[in-house]
């Protein structure tokens, strides 16, 4: 059973993967009739919000894109940063939707925010906790781990709403600045999906990872 488990894990998230990419590869090589960069589409939306002390910088990587909320930045990969395709406009526009539930103090990003340290820890403390007691054949260390890895599932749940949130924020903007028309906006609305369906897949992998764990020492008991 849990080879099985295991299996479907890693279907999951490759499958996310695979249709995320294929999502931005297809939308990446259309230009956006306005041929606004993603850095200019971060940029009206943010002012039009009065996020005129939000920075916005180019980073390294691919689908690296972030809001730093701590330094009040957004992070825009390069091809998003300067070209003008509906995938680039769309990815500063969600980057934007960040900065704007920041600034309007959006629960669930409180709340995320607030539990950060805790996941940090849990993260890295987590499975050598297992591992740790594996060695010593410690049920009890070893049902820290899990409970660890329980803690991580519910960050990547408060996780959801954020990000499903801040795609929703990114198409209003996007149709109310009449950045992208009626056809691109679908366009970026699949893009969009395709994006917030892997972190969907990473609550389910972590679920199953959950289970796994159950299954292997579920019956397990401390010498």
């Amino acid at each position: 059973m849990d080879i099985v488990l295991l299996l479907i894990s890693v279907i999951i998230t490759l499958g996310a993967q695979a249709y995320i990419s294929i999502s931005y590869n297809k939308y990446r090589k259309i230009k956006s009739k306005k041929e606004l960069s993603g850095f200019e589409v971060a940029r009206a939306i943010l002012d039009s919000h009065g996020l005129n002390n939000v920075y916005i910088t180019e980073t390294s990587g691919v689908l690296s894109d972030h809001y730093d909320s701590s330094r009040k930045v957004i992070r825009l990969s390069k091809e998003v940063f300067s070209n003008s395709s509906i995938a680039s406009c769309c990815i500063a526009a969600h980057e934007c939707g960040h900065a704007i539930q920041d600034k309007e103090g959006y629960n669930f990003m409180r709340l995320r925010s607030a539990i950060i340290p805790l996941v940090n820890f849990a993260s890295y403390a987590g499975y050598f906790a297992i591992l740790i007691g594996i060695l010593f054949s410690s049920i009890k260390i070893i049902w820290l781990g899990v409970a660890m890895e329980i803690i991580i599932l519910l960050f990547q749940l408060v996780t959801l709403p954020v990000e499903f949130d801040a795609s929703k924020r990114a198409l209003g903007e996007l149709k109310k600045h009449s950045i992208l028309n009626k056809s691109e906006l679908l366009g970026g609305k699949e893009m969009l999906r395709a994006a917030a369906l892997t972190y969907v897949a990473s609550v389910l992998s972590t679920i199953l990872q959950i289970l796994r764990l159950i299954v292997v020492f579920g019956n397990s008991k401390d010498n």
